[in-house]
């Protein structure tokens, strides 16, 4: 007779770190598909089309949770969509009012402001080589973006408000969820529902911004890479980490994105990168391997 061997402790959390490391990577791929999506499509539009397909496509997950796990799936996911959708409006429109890498090395605050956050609304202090390795990823991050350039803008703001957003998502995501029963994938749904309706709306109050949509095959498999790669896997495998592993770790873990990113627009795109970029990339990459290797 076989025995069936729970994962320990460690197991769960070397899993939730790969996890997270595998959101970074198809987060970090997903600037230069969408920006090929939005050569057809408006970005209000984009994002609702986006959105309202993950919210159809994780419905019946919803539909099939119980009336509590639906019910706590409603009231984690209603709160976090908001901020989610917050997140997303500033990061758009911020980076058509900033340069790239001011918005690439902004955007990377969400990990220094993140321990801090932590720290203010769950109320424990991470350790301190979270510190450490969070300043060693906003440097790589700062070198590989070029660092921040120009006087600070329209855009400039937009991009800290998302990080700051970011922040304190992760962190209300941990808060939510920790002693929730709802399911990753019926939170998931809600928060899409959130965004892609909000988006919806938005689009609808601004002229222009939601015209027929688009025939190309082009434009609907960006979609659906975006879809099923960086919005169900990725947003379903940061609820599930959140709930086991600390937000200072899942913000710091991801902050690998801008490398993997780079890596992409180098061997995809045909995009250059200089020798300080690949030096802000490398050590983005192994201040996440670091906390990789860290147990607890």
């Amino acid at each position: 007779m076989t025995t069936l061997t729970l994962p320990q402790p460690g197991s769960l959390l070397r899993l939730s770190d790969l996890t997270l490391l595998g959101v970074a990577v198809v987060w970090g791929t997903s600037y230069g598909v969408a920006k090929g999506a939005l050569a057809f499509y408006p970005v209000l539009g984009f994002l609702a089309v986006r959105f309202i397909l993950t919210f159809v496509l994780l419905l019946p997950a919803l539909l099939r949770a119980k009336g509590r796990q639906r019910m706590d799936a409603v009231r984690a996911g209603l709160p976090l969509g908001a901020l989610m959708l917050g997140i997303f409006l500033c990061e758009t429109f911020g980076v058509a009012h900033t340069q790239a890498s001011n918005a690439a090395f902004l955007i990377s605050l969400c990990v220094v402001f993140t321990p801090f956050v932590e720290w203010w609304l769950l109320g424990h202090r991470p350790a301190r080589a979270m510190f450490v390795f969070a300043g060693i990823s906003l440097l790589g991050a700062a070198l590989l973006s070029g660092g921040l350039a120009g006087q600070f803008g329209l855009g400039d703001g937009l991009m800290l408000t998302a990080a700051v957003l970011r922040a304190i998502t992760v962190c209300q995501t941990s808060k939510l969820t920790r002693r929730s029963s709802a399911p990753a994938l019926a939170l998931t749904a809600v928060q899409a529902g959130v965004i892609g309706f909000g988006s919806l709306l938005l689009a609808l109050l601004m002229p222009g911004e939601l015209p027929p949509l688009p025939l190309d095959s082009a434009f609907w498999l960006t979609s659906a890479y975006l879809v099923l790669g960086c919005t169900v896997f990725a947003f379903f495998a940061q609820n599930w980490a959140l709930q086991r592993t600390s937000p200072s770790r899942v913000a710091l873990l991801t902050s690998s994105e801008p490398a993997f990113g780079a890596l992409f627009a180098v061997l995809w795109l045909g995009e250059g990168l200089s020798i300080t970029g690949w030096l802000g990339g490398g050590l983005i990459v192994m201040a996440a391997l670091w906390t990789t290797a860290r147990r607890g």
